[in-house]
């Protein structure tokens, strides 16, 4: 495998925005529109993880409800830990089953771990499961209690949320904790001590990191 996706992330988040916006309409494309400017012009946190970090001990859960330690989900042979917002939004959907697709396969080959982390609740992480096929470790942080130590903490705007009503969710009704507190979309590569060698933090969810990234990345290459 070379990790070569045939059809990257872009061209596939590209075709969805087509669709979504003509089907949600001129009014709630603007406010989504208006959350990724700002989200854009605000940056990535200075408080964001960066290479050479190692990362904290943190207790997750598995979609099953039991508790996990991240360090025992990473493994020996490093990872690539996926943090994403959650079964609710569609841009995370689309990236955790082309992963799946176009990732895991490669690093399976080089005995490298795939892990998504969301703050949902445990059903949320089925859900996640489900919309993929994923065969990858799926994890809750409740409370966003990891992503808070990475500095990778964000929330919707409120006329965001108010754009999610109107289609028929809350942030909240998903999250463990209850709030509407997510991570920004971010990639990070881990090598077999958990010393972070690579950081993409993606502050416009509606961008995320591509396969070729990835893999360019990975211990050893």
């Amino acid at each position: 495998m070379t990790g070569t996706a045939t059809t990257t992330l872009k061209t596939q988040i590209d075709e969805f925005n087509d669709g979504f916006t003509a089907q949600i309409g001129p009014r709630l494309s603007g406010v989504f529109a208006d959350e990724q400017a700002a989200l854009t012009a605000s940056g990535v946190p200075d408080a964001a993880v960066t290479v050479g970090s190692r990362l904290p001990d943190a207790s997750l859960v598995a979609p099953d409800g039991t508790a996990v330690a991240l360090a025992d989900a990473l493994g020996a042979g490093g990872a690539v830990v996926v943090f994403y917002r959650g079964s609710w939004c569609p841009y995370c959907n689309l990236t955790l089953k082309h992963y799946q697709e176009s990732l895991l396969p490669t690093l399976r080959e080089r005995g490298i771990e795939l892990v998504a982390i969301s703050p949902q609740t445990p059903e949320g992480s089925e859900l996640s499961v489900a919309n993929g096929s994923l065969e990858y470790t799926v994890l809750s942080d409740p409370g966003n209690v990891l992503v808070r130590q990475l500095g990778l903490l964000t929330e919707p705007s409120a006329d965001a949320r108010n754009a999610h009503t109107d289609l028929g969710f809350d942030v909240a009704d998903s999250n463990a904790d209850a709030t509407g507190d997510i991570p920004f979309p971010t990639v990070i590569v881990v090598d077999g001590d958990q010393i972070v060698t690579f950081v993409d933090v993606h502050v416009d969810y509606t961008t995320r990191t591509e396969v070729d990234t990835i893999v360019a990345a990975l211990p050893g290459v």
